[in-house]
This record gives C-alpha cells, sequence and structure tokens, in this order.
C-alpha cells in the first residue's frame, strides 16, 4: 500500500490524484506502464537460482551497468593534478582544501576531514553529496559544505573523510537536471548521464584516498545521502575497492519510480541509462558480499518504504547465496526525506564496525563546525574547465561514417548498424506478435469512403486509433494497393477533418495513385494523447526511458506494426510511407527493420538526432545521415525515397553510398531511387 506522502508526489504527476478525470491517453499509457514494468520487476536477478548462477553471470552485469553509466569502454586514469589550495585546523582536526581532475580539465572541488595527530594508516570514507545548495551572492561553496558535518564526526572518531562536490552544485555549476528539465532530450541519443559522470568523480576520489599515505588502501568506505546515496550504489557496485557502503535514501525500484512515478522527484543524475531492461536491486547484489547497511526512512516521498523494502529482500537473496546474511542490513527510522541525525547515528556504527573492527558507543553528535565561507577551493574558477559542458564529452559521439568501397563492405557496416540499434536502441520492443486491425463503420465522402473508429493493436495495452479511406473506385470487400501516412498531431486533425467531410482534396499529393490510404497517429498523438502539462508531459517521456525504451522507439514500433497490417489487408508487395518532421524520422528507421515498407515519402526530417527523435545510445554509433542511407540502399528491399525538403544534406550521404554499391551488369535487381524536392 501507498504511503500517504507518495500519494501526495502522485497529486503531482496525475490528474487521477487531484480528483480529475483521466484521459483515455493517460489511462492508456498508466496501464501500459504497469504491465512493462511487471516483466521487467527483478531483472536480471529474478533468474538466479544458485550461487553459481551468479557468479557466472555477475561480470557481465558489472560491466553492463559500466556501459549504462557511459563508463565502456573505461575512461584512461590520466594525471590527477591534486591541489591543496589551503589548510584549516580546529578541535583536532584538520580540513584540506583540495581540488583534482577526474579527466583533463573536469575539476572536482573536495574538502579532506582527517585528525590533526595521525598515527599509522587510517581507514577511510568517500561522503558523496546529495543536492544541499549552497549559494551566496550569487558564488556557489559547493554542496560539500552543506554536508560538513559528516567529515568533521569521522576525523574526530580516526578516519580520513574526503567530502566530493557534485557536478551540478559544486564551486564549478554543471548540469545535471536533464530530462528533469527537459533541457538535454539529446541526452538520451548519446546514452549519456550525469549519474556517469559522478561515479566516475568517486573513481577517481578512491584513486587520491589510496594515494595517500595516511590512508589505509584496502579500508575504505563509501557514504551518502538523496543523490549522495545514489552515488553511493554507484560507486560501491563498480568498484570492489570500497569495502564498506552505506548509501542513505538512495534506491527504490522501478514500481516506484514508474507505476507510482517517484520519477517526477528526481534528476537525471540518479539514473543509469536502462539499455539492458535492468531493476534497481541489481545494485546492492553487485555489492555482495561486502558489508552494506541500506538506510531510509518511512515517509520519505521520493524513496517510499515500499520499494525500498522490496530492494532489500532482492538482494537479500544474493546475500544469503553467498552465506553472508548478516553482511546485509536494512534501518529504518522515522522522517520524511531529511538529513537527521538518527539516520546518521545507524551509518556511522556500521563504517566504524566494518573499517575499523569496532563500534563503540556513539555519544556525540555531527555538527558543522566552519562557515561556508571556510571551505571554498577556488579564488578563481579555471579557465579550462569542463563540467559545465561535460555532457558534450563524456561519451563520444560517432563520427560521420565512411563510404564503403564496395557492396559487401556496406552489407557489413549496415548489418552492424542495425545490430546496434536493436540491442542498445530498441531492445525494449516486444518480440513480434498478434496485432490488428478493427474496421469500424464506413461514411461516404464525394470520392471516398471514410472508416473513422477504426482501432489498431501494436502490442497488448497498446490501442490506437486508425482512419482508412478507401477510393469509390476500388470497390468491392478487400483493400487493394495501400499507402500508410503517419501524422503527428497537426496531421491527425487535418485528416479528420476532411473524413468527416471538412475539405475537397486529401492532405497528400497523388493520392489518386492509391486505393486506400491509412492514417496512422502512433501513440501519444490524438486521441491516446497524454496530459499536456510540461512536467507531467516530461516525466511520462522520462518512465519509458527507465523501462529500456523511448517514447520515439514505441513509436517507430507502431509504424513497423501498422505496415505489416496493412499489408496482410491489400494486395499490393509492399507498403509505401509518408510522414513530415519527426514523424519522417520514425519512418526512416521502421523502414530500416520493416521489409513490408516499401517507397518512402518524407517531408522535412531532421537532419541530426540532436533535434529528435529520441532513441537511447543512437549516437553512440551513427547518426541520421547513416539512417536514410540504410533506409534508402537495403540490399534485401530495395524502395525509393522521395525527400521533400529545403536542403539535399540529409541526402548526400544515402547517394555516396548508391554510387558505389550499385548493381553490376547481369545481376538482376531493382535500383533504388533516391531524390530531392523542393
Amino acid at each position: 500500500m501507498r504511503t500517504l506522502v507518495t500519494l501526495l508526489v502522485l497529486a503531482i504527476i496525475t490528474p487521477l490524484a487531484t480528483g480529475e478525470e483521466l484521459s483515455p491517453g493517460d489511462k492508456q499509457v498508466a496501464a501500459y506502464f504497469q504491465a512493462e514494468t511487471a516483466n521487467m520487476t527483478g531483472a536480471p536477478l529474478a533468474d538466479i537460482k544458485s550461487l553459481e548462477d551468479w557468479q557466472a553471470k555477475r561480470g557481465e552485469y558489472q560491466q553492463k551497468l559500466k556501459e549504462m553509466l557511459g563508463l565502456d569502454p573505461w575512461p584512461e586514469k590520466t594525471d590527477l593534478k591534486v591541489t591543496t589550495t589551503g589548510t584549516i585546523e580546529r578541535d583536532g582536526i584538520v580540513v584540506e582544501k583540495i581540488h583534482f581532475q577526474s579527466r583533463p580539465g573536469l575539476y572536482v572541488t573536495a574538502n579532506l576531514y582527517r585528525p590533526a595527530k595521525v598515527e599509522g594508516k587510517l581507514p577511510a570514507v568517500l561522503y558523496v553529496c546529495g543536492h544541499g545548495r549552497v549559494v551566496k551572492n550569487g558564488i556557489s561553496y559547493g554542496n560539500k559544505s552543506h554536508y560538513q558535518h559528516h567529515g568533521a564526526w569521522f576525523a574526530r572518531h580516526g578516519f580520513v573523510c574526503l567530502t566530493l562536490d557534485t557536478l551540478q552544485l559544486g564551486e564549478i555549476e554543471g548540469k545535471h537536471r536533464g530530462l528533469y528539465d527537459d533541457s538535454g532530450q539529446w541526452w538520451t541519443n548519446r546514452g549519456y548521464t550525469p549519474a556517469g559522470v559522478e561515479a566516475w568523480n568517486c573513481v577517481r576520489a578512491i584513486d587520491l584516498l589510496q594515494s595517500r599515505d595516511d590512508v589505509d588502501p584496502e579500508k575504505i568506505g563509501v557514504t551518502g545521502r538523496s543523490g549522495g546515496g545514489a552515488y553511493s550504489w554507484y560507486i560501491a557496485a563498480i568498484d570492489e575497492r570500497i569495502k564498506a557502503a552505506v548509501p542513505v535514501a538512495g534506491i527504490t525500484d522501478l514500481e516506484d519510480h514508474v507505476v507510482n512515478g517517484v520519477v517526477s522527484g528526481h534528476c537525471d543524475c540518479m539514473y543509469w541509462v536502462n539499455t539492458y531492461g535492468f531493476d534497481y536491486p541489481l545494485l546492492p547484489a553487485l555489492i555482495a558480499p561486502r558489508p552494506l547497511m541500506i538506510a531510509n526512512t518511512d515517509y520519505d516521498p521520493i524513496f517510499p518504504l515500499e520499494g525500498v523494502e522490496r530492494t532489500h529482500l532482492a538482494a537479500r537473496k544474493i546475500y544469503q547465496l553467498y552465506g553472508k546474511a548478516p553482511n546485509l542490513a536494512l534501518t529504518i527510522l522515522p522522517g520524511g526525506h531529511a538529513d537527521t541525525q538518527p539516520l546518521r547515528i545507524p551509518a556511522f556504527y556500521w563504517l566504524r564496525q566494518h573499517l575499523q573492527g569496532a563500534a563503540p558507543p556513539i555519544t556525540d553528535v555531527a555538527t558543522p563546525k566552519f562557515e561556508v565561507e571556510e571551505l571554498k577551493v577556488f579564488d578563481k574558477i579555471p579557465e579550462d574547465e569542463i563540467n559545465t559542458k561535460i555532457e558534450e564529452t563524456f561519451v563520444a559521439a560517432a563520427k560521420p561514417a565512411k563510404v564503403p568501397a564496395t557492396r559487401a563492405e556496406w552489407k557489413q557496416m549496415s548489418g552492424e548498424w542495425k545490430e546496434l540499434l536493436a540491442t542498445k536502441s530498441f531492445a525494449g520492443w516486444p518480440e513480434a506478435g498478434k496485432s490488428g486491425i478493427r474496421l469500424g463503420g464506413p461514411s461516404e465522402l464525394k470520392e471516398w469512403m471514410a472508416y473513422t473508429d477504426c482501432q489498431f493493436y501494436p502490442q497488448k495495452n497498446v490501442s490506437l486509433p486508425l482512419l482508412v479511406l478507401r477510393a469509390k473506385r476500388a470497390a468491392g470487400t478487400a483493400f487493394p494497393n495501400g499507402k500508410l501516412v503517419v501524422v503527428d498531431d497537426t496531421g491527425w486533425k487535418q485528416w479528420k477533418a476532411f473524413a468527416e467531410g471538412n475539405g475537397d482534396a486529401l492532405p497528400i499529393a497523388n493520392a489518386d495513385k492509391y486505393d486506400t490510404i491509412f492514417v496512422l497517429p502512433p501513440r501519444g498523438i490524438g486521441p491516446t494523447q497524454w496530459t499536456q502539462d510540461t512536467k507531467p508531459e516530461i516525466h511520462l517521456r522520462r518512465r519509458y526511458l527507465l523501462l529500456g525504451q523511448s517514447h520515439d522507439a514505441m513509436q517507430v514500433w507502431d509504424i513497423r506494426r501498422a505496415a505489416e497490417e496493412i499489408l496482410r489487408s491489400t494486395s499490393t508487395e509492399h507498403v509505401d510511407v509518408e510522414a513530415s518532421g519527426k514523424m519522417a524520422a520514425l519512418a526512416i528507421y521502421a523502414a530500416i527493420f520493416e521489409p513490408s515498407i516499401g517507397d518512402l515519402t518524407l517531408r522535412n526530417p531532421p537532419l541530426d538526432h540532436r533535434e529528435g527523435p529520441y532513441f537511447m545510445n543512437v549516437r553512440r554509433f551513427m547518426n541520421m545521415p547513416e539512417a536514410m542511407a540504410m533506409a534508402a540502399n537495403d540490399l534485401d528491399a530495395p524502395r525509393s525515397v522521395n525527400l521533400v525538403a529545403d536542403s539535399p544534406e540529409l541526402l548526400e550521404y544515402a547517394n555516396q553510398v548508391k554510387k558505389k554499391i550499385s548493381v553490376p551488369v547481369g545481376i538482376p535487381m531493382a535500383a533504388p531511387e533516391v531524390r530531392l524536392e523542393k
């Protein structure tokens, strides 16, 4: 059962919680998310039956996690260029004001807390901060100054504690909200998440700690809350050098994020790019059998208790397989989403027990000791910093493809791209199953019969409207010579108006070439459109991403399945497709995968994926020109492409490929036509 606080969060994202009636689109997408989440619950742990099963798969899952964080290939460990800009000594502790570069120009500001008197090597704690913004007079002092009391406590009790600023809330204010406020939709295409930057900064912070003479390199732990709780999970999961971890209020499962909608309370810095459709209990499982305490409160609206408990139970199975059940703890305390003293004490206790070997009673509290100005590292922001634009380079974009020299080379290139698309961008597509078209009753127009209340079912839990127009000259029951027109919301309104008798001409050219026209608004358009309030709409799209899908990718699936079903209903060998704008780009990708799609008429598709459509990871290996070339030069399904646009740029690479793979004399094969109209 949901907590009251969770319902308050839901009130932000769905009209249902505010007493408003849900639209048909909202109802359908809610049912879809619930069903898709149920299919992924616990993945990939649900299939693990023995320790041998887990150990055989663990390395693969850890590598996939690194990939989903943008850390595959593993970045080069360049010179950290550790710089101490000042020290403070007070109440028996020393604070070193440090910056280092996790990559050249990617600066990390930090405060390192240690006892004033150090004898031998000490255990160390990496403290990763949550969202605690500290800004005075336009100057950012970093969230490390907000969380200073943690580092001071650890230093007073015999630890070295390195407290890191995060990317967005550090002294150099980068960006990590991304899709949360719709400012970085293109991050989806790049396979970029700021969680990867935070994880990499933690990796290099461990390198820094291990390089110090006062740190025992075999006794390093991690803790943090909220965002810092999430980064604690990630670094402990990918780096075995973390020997004990206490993530506080930093994890819940897909059911909470997607079905219950707590995604609306989280920045993109919390999430991996879910290429492989994993649920979040994978993170604590990858930490097993090392000591791990999960800490949370019972009324946290963005990390609800039920999801935290489900995550703990899933991870406990793995700890039990290792025979290390006592190494996993769950601490639940009363309260909301806040950094409270009751939550700190168990974390302190756990890390002392597992890094120092003893856990005496805690008799003092963690309180701030310094003015935020004292903890500032930089007097001036470095001119060579890349923090404010790291999203452009952290995950590399593919360079423009070379022109193949032979047909065989093109077959190999296009085949590799298609495989990458299938596994890295469209892995969320369902298995091909039953789809279908249900026809409604016709109404008579001047030259056409309009079937306006038809339905199309591209997959389970998805029902889309379909407008069918049959020319009166095509008498009979069959639907010969069909064309599919894919429309956005504006196009759907235009076609509906025509079907209702408000217009003399169809909204496409050369309509007399076809006996039957099918008009498809893919999911989220027309009658299936969900709420268009800005924030709810953004977070609905984000839920697709958490499921290892994207809304645009699933619209490609709708086009594919519609073409396949139309082919079954017509007497032609293929279905021609026409679309405009983003829908034209979706049609290009549908044609790459769907042999039933014939000639394409494309009006002003985007030239670069930066403008959409948005598929996970696609820019890591290709861009729109390569997609156009694949659709226009399919060796197994030749087709013509008519591009109606102001610029031929999108066709340049496709035509270069076509010249290289021209069919030699004597080999019977249709030559695809690629042309431009203005």
